[in-house]
Order: C-alpha cells, then sequence, then structure tokens
C-alpha cells in the first residue's frame, strides 16, 4: 500500500526553540522535520534500547493510573471494531504506568503480543518533569500547546483526521505515517462517529489488506496518498483535517504530539455543528438540502466579512467578528433554543 503513495517533504534544520510555524501554517501540507527532537533525553534512551527507554519514562513517572485500551493478541495491535461495528475489539482499562509499561516489556519479544496503547495522555498529568529535556517551545510563538503522550507496542492508529493542526514526535521506536488530503474523505469510508477507538470516526478499511471489492474508492485515495518513517528524534507536521494512519514498526514505541488551533479559545469545535447538521439537515428533502448547502455557503463557507458588509456594524450581530463575549452569548443563546 505504500508504496503506490508519494513521499513527504522535508525540512532540516528546524529545532524545538525555533519551530517554523508560520511556513508550515502557510504551506498547509504535510512535512517532515528531520531530526527535530534528536537531542531529547528521552530519544537518547530510546536509541540504547526499549528497556532504557521505559526506565527513562519510569524516571518520571508520579504513579497516577491512566487510561489505556488493551486487546488479545488475535487484535495484532490494531484497535478496532468487532464485526458489528457497534463495539470496539479492544478493552478499556486503567492502569499505573508501571503497570503498563510492565505488561509491554514482558512481551517485547513476542510475535504477536497483546495490544497494550496509551493514548494522547497530557505529559503533565502523568510524566511531571519529563518536559525539561523533552519539548518544543511553542510558548515562544504565543501559543497554547500542552503535549501528549502515545505508548504502545506494535500498534496501529486507523487512518482519521484531527481538527486542530499536529506536531508528532517519535521519540522512540519507527512509525508510518500514510496521509490524505480531506477531500479524501469519500473514498477512505468512514466508520460511526460513535464508538470510535481514538475519539475520530476512522477509516473501516484495513490499509495492510484493503478489500477493494467492498472498498473500491479506496483505490482513488490511494492514488493521492503521501507516505513516509520517521526515525526516532524525527517529527512530522499534519495540518488540520488531513487524514492520517500511523503504524509502530517497532516492538516499543512513543510518540509525543502538540496540537495546536489557529483560532481563539473561545471558538468551539465544529464537530458542534457537524453532529447538529446531522439532525437539523441531512434528512431533509433534497431541494431543501440545496438550498441549505447555498445558506451555508453565503454565511459560513465564503468570506467571512460578506453577510454583513451591507450593513451598518452596530447591526451585524452575530455577522460580525466573534470575540469572547459574543461567544458566551451564542453559547447561551444555542443551549436556550435547544433545551426548549
Amino acid at each position: 500500500m505504500a508504496a503506490t503513495a508519494a513521499g513527504v517533504r522535508t525540512m532540516e534544520g528546524a529545532r524545538p526553540g525555533a519551530l517554523p510555524l508560520p511556513e508550515l501554517l502557510e504551506g498547509g501540507e504535510p512535512v517532515l522535520l528531520k531530526g527535530l527532537v534528536r537531542d531529547w533525553s528521552l530519544v537518547a534512551a530510546g536509541r540504547e534500547s526499549s528497556q532504557a527507554a521505559i526506565a527513562h519514562l519510569l524516571e518520571h513517572s508520579n504513579g497516577r493510573p491512566l487510561p489505556y485500551s488493551w486487546g488479545p493478541a488475535d487484535t495484532a495491535g490494531r484497535p478496532f471494531y468487532d464485526d458489528s461495528y457497534t463495539r470496539l475489539n479492544t478493552e478499556a482499562r486503567r492502569g499505573t504506568l508501571e503497570q503498563v509499561l510492565g505488561e509491554i516489556q514482558a512481551h517485547l519479544e513476542d510475535a504477536r503480543p497483546p495490544t497494550h496503547y496509551v493514548a494522547s495522555v497530557p505529559v503533565d498529568s502523568v510524566l511531571p518533569g519529563l518536559r525539561a529535556r523533552n519539548d518544543l517551545d511553542f510558548t515562544a510563538h504565543g501559543v497554547e500547546a500542552p503535549p501528549a503522550i502515545w505508548i504502545g507496542n506494535r500498534t496501529t492508529a486507523s487512518c482519521h483526521y484531527d481538527a486542530p493542526d499536529n506536531i508528532a514526535c517519535c521519540a522512540v521506536g519507527r512509525r508510518r505515517f500514510t496521509l490524505f488530503p480531506p477531500e479524501q474523505i469519500h473514498n477512505l469510508y468512514p466508520g460511526p462517529l460513535e464508538p470510535t477507538p481514538g475519539g475520530q470516526a476512522v477509516s473501516v478499511v484495513d490499509f495492510d489488506a484493503p478489500d477493494l471489492a467492498r472498498f473500491p474508492r479506496f483505490a482513488q485515495a490511494l492514488a493521492h496518498a503521501r507516505s513516509v518513517e520517521l526515525d526516532p528524534g524525527d517529527a512530522l507536521f499534519i495540518p488540520s483535517m488531513w487524514w492520517h494512519h500511523v503504524q509502530g514498526l517497532s516492538p516499543f514505541n512513543v510518540l509525543v504530539n502538540y496540537w495546536w488551533n489557529s483560532v481563539p479559545a473561545w471558538v468551539p469545535t465544529p464537530m458542534h455543528a457537524l453532529h447538529h447538521a446531522l439532525w437539523a439537515i441531512r434528512d431533509r428533502p433534497e431541494r431543501e438540502k440545496q438550498a441549505w448547502c447555498e445558506v451555508f455557503e453565503y454565511y459560513v463557507f465564503g468570506p467571512a466579512e460578506r453577510a454583513g458588509e451591507h450593513l451598518p456594524e452596530e447591526a451585524r450581530g452575530v455577522l460580525g467578528p466573534f470575540d469572547e463575549a459574543a461567544a458566551r452569548r451564542m453559547r447561551a443563546w444555542l443551549i436556550a433554543r435547544l433545551n426548549r
């Protein structure tokens, strides 16, 4: 599958204290940041051995329980669905980092180990002090982007998208990313919006053995795919809404990622609007849906100032720019109407 995909542009010379954020955001495409975090202490420990990386993590653990996914060997490292698509093939568990890492370590030599997957846990909540020698300086750009950590054995995160922009740092082990631009959603066969293996809808295509008789449009998605393998110390910029399929290639893998939004904190996730639109618009007659497409194009997807530009500023209301106060008023307005 990866052999059919194009590569990802590589940027050399980026450093944790000098992130090229404006260039990355302006380009709007995935970029391999070669060696961005090569000097992290966790990367150095991982280069020594998996055991050294585990010991380095345990040095910083505060013993607080964390969530993780567990599955038997036949899940093959892929947290996914059962055949009904109504239940997941892994169990949601809680345990200390010491417990999870001990279980992973006990199966490092297994050809088909049980799946252990710690996904998107805030670093500061379970590993206080780790950031002192393992961090990117987003604050220099005025950006709030606390890191999250992903720990597991040879696991696969099925193809999905995230609303924020993302820099994913490969700290221990190697990972393969396969990426698709947002418009390929039509060819990736997304699964249910709930439940999901990791919070976002995922493609239900098995990338290791795609069933093109069942999912024929996936062949079109592959024509637009980008693929890249990350070595320890490399990082990948993943633009907002780009689909990405992530495969851990080593018996033990650790990734640290940073999500951030380019809009103020009072702007909520569009996922709320998507769920409301499914309820309010999707099942209307086709001619009504087409009319609503035009309404949304006019008010939402077109130029931000267009819908109110012919009105006096004091008359624009929600057609004008939002600030924190306007966001609070909109939230209260929506809650009041939804609760009727």
